[in-house]
């Protein structure tokens, strides 16, 4: 028997709670933009090199829980020391020289400028550790989630997602991602075991907004618009997790900020989508009870 969500709220309540939410996260957002916790990140996020395509290809294929990737100085330069004994991330790096070459139209040596390119290692945040944690940790703007899943959010999403072919597992994930999806043909959603009832139960929705949204899109596409379609998919597990009781702001709000660039017109701009993936996705998991009758 499939498990859903028991919930008093009609179809009608449920698609203006949700409208009332995704306004909701986008106020959130602008309100970080203007702190002291955005000012830090914002400086911790300028500090990586934006990768071609092809880069963030091999990343992905390689690492594809990686958040925020880096070069082992530069991770020294924000705080954190790679740990000893972790595998590279294999990308190709680029320098610019300078040869001497002649013209074949004069006869003359001229210089000309080319760039070389050459394999380099590149490390995930989840392979470094805090050098001085005193001075605090300036990528931490999402918060995990403790507590209990009363309602029985995840069960429900597994059951989802297993009817639609899919397989949920529960399996450790080093670092700081909770969960993936993967992008093969293999049709598995992964889980980090250790998080609390509550993380695993928002992490479930998160994941299963991929597989509604992304899991038929080209894989290159999705690993380049990467910060859309995380703030997507966050957006929506914060919208049907608050619709069926589960408050996901302390994570929710930092997540997107982060994947969005705390940019509101972002958030805006993806709200059709995100409504719409929402609706389905609680009208799926939910199952009404309507309210008892006055005698």
């Amino acid at each position: 028997m499939t498990r859903k969500v028991t919930t008093r709220k009609s179809t009608e309540e449920r698609r203006a709670e949700a409208e009332a939410l995704q306004a909701t996260i986008a106020e959130q957002i602008e309100a970080l933009r203007d702190s002291e916790t955005w000012t830090r990140f914002l400086a911790f996020a300028q500090a990586f090199h934006r990768y071609s395509l092809g880069n963030l290809l091999l990343i992905f294929a390689q690492s594809p829980e990686a958040t925020h990737v880096a070069g082992y100085r530069t991770w020294q330069s924000l705080n954190r020391q790679v740990r000893k004994g972790e595998r590279g991330i294999r990308v190709f790096g680029g320098r610019d020289i300078r040869e001497m070459v002649e013209n074949e139209q004069t006869g003359e040596e001229e210089e000309q400028r080319r760039v070389r390119f050459f394999p380099v290692s590149v490390f995930d945040m989840s392979q470094t550790d805090l050098i001085d944690p005193e001075a605090g940790d300036p990528s931490d703007i999402a918060h995990q989630l403790t507590g209990e899943d009363p309602a029985g959010i995840y069960d429900a999403v597994v059951d989802y997602l297993t009817g639609k072919g899919w397989t949920v597992e529960r399996e450790s994930i080093p670092g700081a991602a909770n969960g993936y999806t993967t992008t093969d043909d293999s049709h598995r959603v992964v889980i980090d075991a250790d998080l609390s009832a509550a993380q695993a139960a928002k992490t479930a929705l998160h994941e299963a907004a991929h597989v509604i949204l992304h899991a038929e899109e080209d894989h290159a596409q999705y690993v380049e618009h990467r910060g859309v379609k995380e703030t997507e998919a966050e957006s929506v597990a914060y919208i049907v997790a608050g619709i069926l009781g589960l408050d996901t702001t302390a994570y929710s709000v930092g997540y997107v900020a982060g994947w969005s660039n705390c940019d509101t017109d972002t958030i805006k701009a993806t709200a059709a989508n995100v409504l719409r993936t929402a609706h389905a996705l609680a009208d799926a998991i939910t199952t009404d009870t309507p309210a008892p009758v006055e005698a």
